[in-house]
């Protein structure tokens, strides 16, 4: 079955960088764009940054241009984000997605971020 696996979250302080990973099985990987997606405590979700399938094509959240970028391995079904010079208000949990708002789409479980001093 399908499974998108996070990790690399953590408490990091402003200024810092993490790296996110995104471990996908259960579909052929490379025929898909892949997202990152957050939610901050008590806001809506964000479309942090996506991907195209030959990681030709991406797109940032004007927020985040110029620090996070998104990245793909096809031959090891892995996707990544890493994030650099957080600051406060990219505490959220992030969800590595696929297809979104596509017919395939599916959401993995999500990792905690939290930038604070």
């Amino acid at each position: 079955q399908v499974q998108l696996v996070e990790s690399g979250g953590g408490l990091v302080q402003p200024g810092g960088s993490l790296r996110l990973s995104c471990a996908a099985s259960g579909f052929t990987f490379s025929n898909y764009w892949m997202y990152w997606v957050r939610q901050a405590p008590g806001k809506g979700l964000e479309r942090v940054s996506s991907m195209n399938t030959g990681s030709g094509s991406t797109v940032y959240l004007d927020s985040v241009k110029g620090r996070f970028t998104i990245s793909r391995d096809n031959a090891k079904n892995l996707l990544y984000l890493q994030m650099a010079s957080l600051k406060s208000e990219d505490t959220a949990v992030y969800y590595c997605v696929k297809d979104l708002g596509g017919r395939y789409t599916f959401w993995g479980q999500g990792t905690q971020v939290t930038v604070s001093s």
